[in-house]
């Protein structure tokens, strides 16, 4: 069965009309109503961890994970309390060398800066049951850089993730989307057991489980398109 995985970034109130980027900040109140909608279409929104078996086709039953990329502060004052009131679960893709920190990568975009979550608001988001996974040290364009330093990025990312959370990491998100074999090797060897992409879909058995596609949720999707993303991807 297929499974759509969704894919979030902020979770706030968007920014100005001209502000770029501007689609990726979803408005908490429209990010409850979709919630909602998963709910009434009997979907259960879960980590992609706990998805995988259901991509694998190992387990059978309604489900969508959850995924953030970015691992923005907001998600976890907006996002969280809305996950837990439905008995949901979801994937925090952490940039590693900006816990505390905030989301420089964007600042050549002019995209304004986003606090990300702390130290604490991680362990908090772990204890309550929800998975955090890598998005490389940096969010960095993995294709660009030297096969040592891509390396360094997906493997180093994910030991200071464990050390931090004193548990596995297994899941992987490529920053941008960009990827190539070699990407998804580097995933694999570095212990991983999945990793997802910027591809449009839903995951299905027999799927690259380090090329897994995504439905990208944005500011401005009506209810028929997110519930179309989840149905068809």
């Amino acid at each position: 069965m297929a499974v759509p995985i969704l894919a979030y970034h902020q979770i706030a109130v968007p920014p100005s009309r001209k502000a770029p980027f501007r689609s990726m900040v979803v408005h908490p109140e429209a990010f409850r109503r979709q919630m909602e909608w998963l709910k009434k279409l009997g979907i259960q929104g879960v980590s992609l961890r706990e998805a995988m078996p259901y991509i694998r086709g190992e387990k059978a039953g309604k489900v969508a994970a959850i995924t953030f990329d970015d691992s923005y502060a907001n998600v976890h004052e907006n996002a969280l309390p809305v996950l837990q009131e439905f008995g949901f679960t979801a994937t925090n893709f952490v940039v590693a060398n900006q816990i505390g920190g905030s989301n420089v990568w964007d600042v050549p975009l002019g995209v304004a800066q986003a606090p990300c979550m702390s130290v604490e608001q991680l362990k908090h988001w772990h204890s309550l049951g929800h998975e955090v996974g890598s998005h490389t040290l940096d969010h960095v364009r993995l294709p660009q850089l030297p096969m040592e330093e891509a390396r360094r990025q997906i493997t180093h990312s994910r030991e200071l993730l464990e050390d931090l959370l004193d548990e596995g990491v297994s899941s992987f998100c490529f920053p941008y989307g960009d990827e190539t074999p070699l990407d998804r090797v580097l995933a694999y060897e570095a212990g991983y057991s999945a990793a997802t992409t910027t591809r449009r879909g839903r995951a299905r058995p027999g799927d690259d489980p380090f090329g897994l596609p995504r439905a990208t949720i944005r500011r401005n999707d009506s209810w028929l398109h997110f519930v179309k993303k989840c149905v068809v991807g």
